[in-house]
């Protein structure tokens, strides 16, 4: 398996998230963003044991090669 990263978010205060990869073998995407702890939002989705939320800013939707017209791992 092999995991490309398509990018990073260009407003992130640290520059280490949120970043968005696909894995070729799978044809997935595969998120690393921050995880939704407030109870109140998470109260309101029915999440399997298995599962967690995380929270992906719109602005990353560039990224996705659906959207830029681009083939995944092209950038």
């Amino acid at each position: 398996m092999a995991l490309h990263k398509l990018g990073k978010d260009p407003d992130s205060p640290d520059g280490k998230s949120p970043t968005v990869y696909w894995d070729d073998v799978k044809d997935t995407y595969l998120f690393q963003s921050w995880k939704v702890t407030d109870e109140e939002r998470l109260s309101q989705m029915d999440i399997p044991d298995h599962e967690t939320v995380i929270e992906f800013p719109r602005r990353m939707m560039q990224f996705f090669p659906e959207v830029s017209g681009g083939s995944p791992g092209v950038r």
